[in-house]
């Protein structure tokens, strides 16, 4: 089953499963738009039905990403009289942007979810500009990590709605030019994760 085909189906019930938890930890990341210069331009891939709506400061540009139409119906209602969010239907693993783009890019539960992470953070450093952020909160394991049952949860949780068993600094490790800010763990145990990465301010790379 693919994203697209699973989402549709959770879209129904996503936010009574993920709301709750995930909301405290949501506008704990965000608080870091408000440092931002005025008019700044924001990118939420994987923005699913818009729980990260609420929690966005007014004052920015801000653009929203999904792959499946039924979650992206939720984030519009959510959007309604916030002219400041433009949605549309995209592959966050091909983002539908110009290089540096972007002064921040939002991954909230969307990197430890597509079937190529990698692939997901290096369209985010192509679209990002250089000093620009990346706001991540997501589940990781650490490096060497064992964690047996996380890992074999994976082989049926991958084709359904979710990994569990991404490393992120073999992730970051394709990605030359984002450099981590701070890691702070966040739910769980510190499985869960705000992380902070920035671009390196000379990177010219698709300039």
């Amino acid at each position: 089953m693919n994203l697209r085909h699973s989402y549709t189906l959770f879209a129904p019930i996503y936010d009574l499963a993920i709301e709750g938890l995930s909301r405290s930890p949501r506008a704990h990341n965000l608080q870091a738009l408000q440092t931002l210069p005025l008019n700044s331009a924001v990118l939420l891939p994987g923005i699913g039905s818009g729980l990260d709506i609420p929690h966005l400061p007014y004052g920015h540009r801000y653009t929203g990403l999904d792959l499946t139409p039924a979650m992206l119906r939720k984030a519009e209602q959510r959007a309604t009289g916030r002219e400041d969010i433009q949605l549309q239907l995209g592959d966050a693993m091909a983002l539908p942007f110009a290089d540096a783009s972007f002064d921040v890019v939002v991954l909230h539960l969307i990197l430890a979810v597509v079937p190529e992470p990698e692939r997901l953070l290096r369209e985010t450093e192509r679209v990002l500009r250089p000093g620009g952020k990346v706001l991540l909160l997501d589940k990781f394991l650490r490096p060497g990590q064992r964690a047996p049952i996380r890992r074999l949860l994976n082989l049926a949780s991958r084709h359904l709605a979710t990994r569990t068993d991404v490393v992120f600094e073999e992730v970051l490790a394709h990605t030359p030019s984002l450099q981590i800010e701070h890691d702070r763990p966040a739910l769980v145990g510190g499985w869960f994760r705000h992380i902070q990465l920035r671009k390196d301010p000379a990177c010219t790379e698709g300039l």
